[in-house]
């Protein structure tokens, strides 16, 4: 097993198929068959199932998609600490954001970390909750930003951000920031609302459940560009915090009203791991990622959000 075969081995599952890895990786098909066929030998067993629509992973390949992730994520984290030797602070560093922030986000945090420490980089990794509290208890993220964390032995987490959900309709609905809707008035509405087991899906499941509340859900979607298409398109209302739409709140493209009776909010929080140490350039990064959400509340860029760090 070498770095060239696991390389090949996550192209093709990122690409579905050997021909679009070939292109990914500049190498011929047969080569990246070859690796494949190597690293099939030396684990003893296949790790794909070929079908007509591309390569399936096999049982054993989705156990070694882990592994393989964090020892190629391990060895870019060596390469960029030995290059920085002797020049401050560096290291690879790879931060969890969720959707409805990794936006606003991103830019300054990235241009924060790059003034005060040249020798980081910065690797940005979007996911729902639920994807990031996985990879940070598994070593595919150094820190995240997370809200509904369970209580879990390998995840530290400090409440940062409290954060209320608004009902979220198109421009030529009546919703109004200082009008809430009743949970209850939403009865009949048809609404866009994640899948199961989405954190916010999950709020909203119980406290339908408290008030003995049945929504009208038409469409569910666990992609929050696909909600906020839909939201535009017409097909219903949608349940958000603000700062998940805030440019189209602020032109007018989507109207928003504050949830109530009862309102719900979810708190965002940074989540370290506990397993695992934490390096100094992980520490520097994070610390500047708090300071950029805390900007962010203080600003009022980040909507109706509170800070609590």
């Amino acid at each position: 097993m070498d770095l060239k075969q696991l390389r090949a081995f996550l192209t093709v599952v990122e690409t579905g198929n050997v021909t679009r890895a070939a292109d990914v990786l500049n190498l011929v098909q047969p080569a990246v068959s070859r690796q494949i066929r190597l690293l099939e030998e030396d684990i003893g067993t296949p790790l794909f199932e070929r079908e007509r629509r591309g390569m399936v992973l096999t049982e054993a390949g989705e156990v070694l998609v882990g592994y393989a992730r964090r020892a190629l994520l391990e060895l870019d984290r060596a390469r960029v600490e030995i290059n920085g030797v002797g020049q401050g602070i560096s290291g690879l560093v790879t931060l969890g954001l969720l959707p409805s922030s990794i936006d606003m986000l991103s830019s300054p945090l990235a241009s924060a970390v790059a003034a005060a420490y040249p020798g980081i980089r910065v690797r940005i990794a979007m996911g729902y909750a639920g994807t990031l509290q996985r990879w940070l208890a598994s070593g595919e993220v150094d820190a995240a930003l997370l809200y509904g964390v369970e209580r879990s032995p390998d995840i530290e987490s400090t409440p940062l951000i409290e954060e209320p959900l608004w009902v979220i309709g198109p421009k030529h609905s009546a919703l109004r920031p200082d009008r809430p809707v009743a949970l209850a008035d939403l009865v009949g509405q048809r609404l866009v609302l994640p899948s199961a087991p989405h954190g916010i899906r999950t709020l909203m499941e119980h406290a339908c459940a408290v008030a003995h509340v049945t929504l009208d859900v038409s469409v569910e979607t666990n992609a929050l560009s696909v909600q906020r298409s839909l939201v535009l398109g017409g097909h219903g209302w949608t349940i958000l915090p603000p700062i998940a739409v805030a440019d189209d709140l602020r032109r007018n493209q989507l109207r928003g009203a504050p949830l109530a009776e009862p309102d719900i909010t979810r708190t965002i929080v940074l989540g370290l791991p506990t397993n695992r140490p934490i390096s100094r350039a992980v520490q520097c990064t994070v610390d500047i990622l708090t300071d950029e959400a805390r900007n962010a509340v203080v600003s009022g860029a980040w909507i109706e959000g509170r800070w609590l760090g």
